[in-house]
């Protein structure tokens, strides 16, 4: 082998040497996002779950300030951005 070539053949293996260096790097970069993006997804699915559960509350807490006609329920309700309006106004009129 020539000089050159020896020299060609060096300067190939360090490139190729950085280049799987790097890759490393980013490797191990992209695990540290995949284990955050699957903390924010889990986190996601619980707030689901537990956005269920809170309509359902609010539904049974408006059904008993309606039923009751409780007025400190209905003011907290409100207060909580839950519009109760009136039964008798929103239910259509039978025939």
């Amino acid at each position: 082998m020539n000089k050159k070539a020896k020299i060609f053949l060096t300067l190939w293996s360090a490139l190729i040497l950085v280049l799987v260096v790097v890759n490393i790097v980013i490797s191990l970069g992209n695990q540290s996002i995949q284990a955050e993006v699957s903390e924010r997804q889990q986190e996601i699915a619980q707030t689901m779950q537990l956005e269920t559960l809170n309509r359902q509350l609010v539904t049974v807490l408006a059904s008993l300030a309606m039923k009751t006609n409780d007025e400190q329920l209905k003011k907290i309700l409100a207060e909580s951005g839950v519009n109760l309006g009136n039964a008798a106004e929103n239910a259509p009129a039978k025939k």
